[in-house]
């Protein structure tokens, strides 16, 4: 009878010692995200599900307090239940309101479910899962929460007519912008840091991430990025935007020569003084992207309220949904 085993992301366990087909969680990462759990469900060393719970320091919705559920992987639907009741049976305990997964403790990290694949491969740092998973957690009482696409620009020739006179404008008001500088790489992080705890505080399920905490996720991408690629808009001294896109070096490992690049980041201070500068942004990377040859662009991952997605539709189609689930734990 397989056995439910729970641990703590202090504890030594050796997790590289489980065999099966599902890939235990590198110790690491379990280590460094901290949960306040992880469940595995194992037969003697093989594997069969494993998830994780986070409640300490997850976002309040409605008033509420959320517990997260991540980590998650199932060789099948049985499996996956029996962890994924675990967690939600802890977090009640814990006194949260409303289970969400998955996520892997917050918004800064891997969240959401592929919900509708589309035809196109998956693209570099998207989440990706079997495609049965979102089932697993429907079949566990997890309902959709929010809603999320990627969505593909074919022609990056093709002009933003807004943009030009909101590049002009924002010229006048004494905005300037430029490429990042590589050899100044984590000074660079820090700038866009700080100005991210400020433009994405509103966003759905927010919560704060310590500066060390973004440069140990930023820090090992270093190696794909392009500085023409990531442009940073400065006013007066002060970082008041950023546009962070990368090559889809996932093409490479495919056999051909990255002709897409991935739009991941747009980012952009409040106030009316900077008001389109997301589209100039999006406009300078496109024609960035197309002076090196690139011919596509993705724009990743945007929930489908957000601005971001008000910009992007002047220029692509959607190619890729997702989704964010929860439970009502009450």
């Amino acid at each position: 009878m397989p056995e439910l085993v729970r641990i703590e992301a202090t504890e030594g366990f050796r997790l590289s010692d489980l065999e099966g087909e599902v890939r235990a969680l590198d110790a690491q990462l379990l280590a460094r995200h901290a949960p306040e759990s992880h469940w595995m469900l194992l037969d003697r060393r093989r594997l069969l599900a494993r998830c994780s719970t986070w409640w300490r320091s997850t976002p309040r919705l409605d008033g509420n307090r959320v517990g997260a559920v991540g980590h998650y992987a199932a060789a099948d639907a049985a499996s996956g239940a029996r962890v994924i009741e675990a967690a939600c049976d802890e977090l009640r305990r814990a006194g949260t309101a409303l289970a969400v997964g998955p996520m892997d403790g917050n918004t800064w990290r891997s969240y959401r479910f592929v919900t509708d694949r589309g035809d196109a491969p998956p693209f570099l740092l998207e989440p990706w899962q079997p495609p049965e998973w979102p089932a697993h957690f429907g079949a566990c009482g997890f309902e959709p929460l929010a809603s999320y696409h990627s969505a593909l620009c074919e022609d990056l020739s093709e002009p933003d007519p807004r943009a030009a006179a909101a590049c002009a404008r924002l010229a006048r008001n004494g905005v300037a912008i430029r490429p990042l500088k590589l050899d100044e790489f984590e000074a660079e992080l820090k700038r866009i840091h700080a100005l991210s705890a400020v433009s994405f505080a509103g966003n759905f399920l927010y919560t704060p991430l310590a500066e060390s905490d973004f440069l140990q996720q930023y820090v090992p991408i270093r190696g794909y990025v392009h500085p023409g690629l990531v442009l940073i808009a400065e006013c007066e001294g002060e970082v008041v935007g950023y546009v962070f896109a990368l090559p889809d070096w996932n093409e490479k490992q495919r056999g051909a020569e990255p002709r897409t690049i991935i739009v991941k980041t747009v980012a952009v201070a409040g106030g009316r003084r900077h008001a389109g500068l997301g589209v100039c942004l999006v406009a300078r990377v496109h024609e960035a992207a197309h002076a090196m040859g690139y011919t596509r662009a993705v724009h990743a991952l945007m929930h489908d309220e957000n601005n971001s997605a008000n910009v992007s539709r002047r220029y692509s189609r959607v190619m890729r949904r997702y989704t964010l689930f929860a439970r009502n734990l009450a």
